[in-house]
């Protein structure tokens, strides 16, 4: 067998979190040059937390079709590996994933590899019979087919368009899930099997789930037919062991102001606080930023969608818990009297910022409490 130039795309955190990824990109560098990157967002942390960022480049923030269109154009065969929730989940996220690449592409999927129902699937009409077969044997997964898979795939997903309104399967899906579009709840799962219907780019309705009103006007439009849909917790590894990276203060210190976070947490990870707005987005920017040593100032209301299994939080973090639905409101305040409508801005200490939050909502009169977890 040649040897070969191999991209691989890494797709969510439980493929690195059970330690696939890693013992995966070893095998296929036995085959020839291997170019990793990171497909989707959520994967970062994992990457983070396993001391695999020289392996796996997590720099950009792209979505898994992007990385796969990327790799495609210095690589002989690609790589996906994911870790789905169920097979017809991973079968579909495959897919989709493809279709949204747009090209006729060299994609092998190793799907759920240390699970009883995993699987390797070519997809597309490449011929890699060699290597799939050894790989089937080192890896103790059977091969299937792109036909087979997208025989399941079409059987419980997919979407019909008329006249403006978009009715879209959701696969694999389990009663008291969040639904999650474009990185923002819009609702709960409540049936075994859930359809979300769009007219005129607006989610009007769910069979088999409960519309988070609040999260839809969020979202605001959306292309029903292309958006991306997860269900269940980000990250459900109940083991985790947050890799904790020295934070170099910065010579005046900086503070970030986040409302409501379809943002790149990420990018603040040179700052010196946060201030989130919103339960979830206070859990997701408590959890990333942790690693950084980086601590937050949260407002919220106590209206947690609990995105993630576990979260973790600084102890110089503080979390402010106000009346229901008046987050934002704060929100709004903080934003106008503490940041002038900036972004970010330079404080004098963090106790300081604390200390203007805390008198700017005594002042409003509201009931408050501060929060040690919010799990």
């Amino acid at each position: 067998m040649k040897s070969l130039k191999i991209g691989v795309i890494v797709h969510g955190p439980k493929i690195i979190d059970s330690g696939c990824a890693e013992k995966i990109i070893k095998i296929l560098g036995d085959y020839g040059e291997v170019t990793c990157r990171l497909g989707g967002t959520m994967g970062r942390t994992a990457v983070i937390d396993a001391h695999m960022e020289d392996i796996i480049n997590i720099e950009d923030k792209l979505l898994p079709s992007q990385s796969i269109n990327l790799l495609s154009e210095d690589n002989d065969v690609l790589f996906l590996l994911n870790y789905g929730k169920s097979i017809i989940t991973g079968h579909t996220f495959g897919y989709k994933v493809l279709n949204n690449a747009g090209k006729n592409i060299n994609l092998i999927q190793i799907e759920r590899p240390f699970e009883e129902d995993g699987v390797i699937i070519q997809w597309n009409d490449f011929k890699n019979e060699s290597l799939i077969k050894d790989l089937s044997k080192r890896l103790h997964l059977k091969v299937i087919s792109s036909i087979e898979a997208i025989n399941t795939v079409r059987e419980l997903t997919g979407f019909n368009e008329v006249e403006g309104t978009v009715k879209r399967k959701v696969a694999g899906v389990s009663p008291g899930e969040n639904i999650m579009m474009n990185g923002i709840i819009i609702g709960k799962v409540t049936d075994n099997h859930l359809t979300i219907i769009a007219r005129n780019n607006e989610i009007i309705k769910m069979v088999g789930g409960e519309i988070k009103k609040h999260g839809v006007e969020k979202l605001g439009q959306v292309d029903l037919t292309k958006a991306i849909i997860k269900t269940g917790l980000l990250r459900t590894t109940d083991n985790i062991k947050p890799r904790s990276i020295k934070h170099v203060p910065n010579k005046h210190l900086k503070a970030v102001f986040l409302n409501h976070a379809a943002e790149d947490i990420y990018k603040y990870n040179c700052a010196d606080v946060l201030v989130s707005i919103g339960d979830d987005t206070t859990l997701l920017s408590s959890d990333i930023l942790y690693r950084f040593n980086i601590p937050i100032i949260g407002i919220t209301d106590g209206d947690l969608d609990k995105v993630v299994l576990k979260g973790f939080k600084l102890d110089e973090s503080l979390i402010i818990q106000l009346p229901s639905g008046y987050d934002d409101k704060v929100g709004a305040w903080i934003h106008e009297k503490i940041f002038n409508n900036e972004e970010s801005i330079e404080i004098r200490s963090i106790d300081n910022l604390k200390e203007k939050v805390l008198n700017l909502i005594d002042k409003s009169g509201l009931k408050f409490k501060i929060v040690d977890k919010q799990l």
